[in-house]
């Protein structure tokens, strides 16, 4: 399957990013919203198969201490072929030296990511804007 990789969002079709993360599925994500979170990740990168959109990830990082994966997608009509494990290993690399690396996982996608060294915390927290759909979801504890 030979993709076309890029790290910048130079030409992005920002409503194609959020049809993506729809259909992954990884929930809502408006295309504006996505420019922003985007333009404010160090590290980024997205697969393109023939033009289309198939897989993106990005990395929140200060450059030395933490870096943060997170939305990570893969096109459902490409999953389970390798891509999402690509798209992982291109942001730990990007994030080699930092600290520590986290990332928090949709419900039930702990044993992929385990895969890649990430262990269970047992001290992380959050503050949740929608935290009924949170714990509705498997990724907060209910108290």
């Amino acid at each position: 399957m030979p993709l076309n990789w890029t790290e910048t969002t130079d030409s992005m079709d920002w409503e194609e990013l959020s049809t993506l993360y729809r259909i992954a599925p990884l929930g809502e994500k408006p295309a504006e919203r996505l420019k922003i979170a985007f333009a404010n990740s160090m590290y980024k990168c997205f697969a393109y198969d023939n033009g289309e959109l198939v897989a993106a990830g990005r990395c929140l990082a200060d450059g030395i201490d933490c870096a943060y994966l997170c939305d990570i997608a893969v096109h459902p009509n490409y999953q389970g072929r390798g891509l999402g494990k690509v798209v992982v290993n291109k942001l730990l690399g990007f994030a080699v030296g930092h600290k520590k690396i986290i990332l928090y996982a949709a419900a039930g996608k702990e044993p992929f990511y385990k895969k890649f060294g990430f262990k269970r915390m047992t001290t992380a927290m959050a503050i949740f804007q929608d935290e009924q759909r949170a714990i509705e979801s498997g990724v907060l504890e209910k108290e």
